[in-house]
């Protein structure tokens, strides 16, 4: 197993255990993305939108899995949720995502 296994290897299962513990996937393409195809019971909430929902999210007291294309805004996103205090990766682009919680 090479160190990339190993690293995709470990947030892969990170991944799985927050989904197990009922992480909201948050999804954050423009509506008219998420429109074209996403994950069954994830919630659509564009990058640009993130900051101004951390209060609801907060109450929401889940881990989060962040979304989006290609895995560049969820990134982003993950990381604003991180630095408000709130459990969240970035799952990476929504397709993968998917394949990779097995839905």
């Amino acid at each position: 197993m090479g160190l990339l296994d190993s690293l995709f290897g470990k947030k892969n299962d990170k991944i799985k255990t927050l989904n197990a513990q009922g992480a909201i996937i948050i999804d954050v393409r423009t509506p008219g993305e998420y429109q074209q195809g996403a994950i069954p019971g994830s919630k659509n909430m564009p990058l640009q939108t993130i900051q101004s929902k951390i209060a609801s999210i907060k109450k929401l007291n889940k881990p989060v899995i962040t979304c989006c294309a290609s895995g560049m805004r969820s990134a982003s996103a993950a990381s604003i949720l991180k630095a408000n205090q709130i459990e969240a990766i970035n799952g990476g682009g929504w397709h993968s995502l998917y394949k990779k919680l097995g839905i």
